[in-house]
């Protein structure tokens, strides 16, 4: 299952859509015609698909990231190490929640981001490529270690725009009831079940990624959907247009 999380500010859009396997291949079909941001977790197939499309530049995602230091601590024989990792990136979240709280400008909030995510970056890489000379490259925090330095660029392509944080994770919680859901649902046990739940995955998670309650934007929509014409008509039943009309 794919997913992508999108949409202008204030009207964010969650797409489902299912292909066979985790082929490269697929990613170019879903993104024909996109440009902008794409954050993504390290799976190399972005990297060898995004060659092809230069109007899109990929963002890393430090959730992952500190995941694998923080997986380290817990077996590790060098969780002191580990836990070092995790303490360089907790670093830059309290920074970014600090400015997010302050509502600043756009270019306000660029700029002081850069200047002090800067010297706990620079800290950081120090420390990751000192630490990748002394700790054994197979173990969980020599991996760890690898991933960040190879991922570096990809991992501090944020800073650069206010639309950005340090993580996808709204893309992650998104897709995280299907995940659930394709346990206990049998209908989502073959591909042609799991392809029809698609829109009804991408309906509910955007509904919610709007701050609707579910099964009540579904009940309006199924009341007006049938009276819908035109084009204007739909719109005007997306999600961000049917607020006023849930709040009566």
């Amino acid at each position: 299952m794919w997913l992508a999380r999108g949409g202008p500010p204030g009207k964010p859009v969650i797409l489902y859509e299912y292909r066979e396997t985790r082929a490269a291949s697929h990613i170019h079909s879903f993104l024909e015609g996109f440009t902008g941001f794409l954050q993504t977790d390290g799976y190399e197939g972005y990297s060898c698909a995004l060659k092809s499309h230069p109007a899109i530049t990929h963002v890393g995602c430090f959730a992952h990231a500190r995941r694998k230091f923080f997986e380290a601590s817990k077996v590790s024989k060098k969780a002191v190490t580990a836990e070092a990792g995790i303490k360089f990136i907790k670093s830059l979240y309290r920074i970014e929640a600090e400015l997010r709280a302050g509502n600043l400008e756009d270019d306000v909030f660029v700029e002081r981001r850069k200047e002090q995510c800067a010297p706990v970056l620079a800290a950081f890489r120090k420390w990751l490529e000192e630490q990748s000379l002394i700790v054994l490259p197979s173990s969980l925090t020599g991996n760890a270690i690898g991933y960040t330095l190879k991922q570096w660029p990809l991992l501090t392509a944020y800073l650069g725009s206010p639309f950005l944080t340090p993580d996808n994770n709204a893309s992650e919680n998104a897709i995280r009831p299907f995940v659930i859901g394709r346990k206990n649902w049998l209908f989502c046990g073959s591909p042609d079940g799991a392809t029809s739940s698609c829109g009804m995955y991408s309906l509910i998670e955007t509904t919610k990624q709007n701050n609707l309650n579910p099964h009540e934007y579904l009940s309006f929509l199924f009341e007006k959907a049938p009276l819908a014409k035109n084009e204007k008509d739909w719109i005007l039943l997306l999600p961000w247009n049917c607020a006023s009309n849930l709040a009566h």
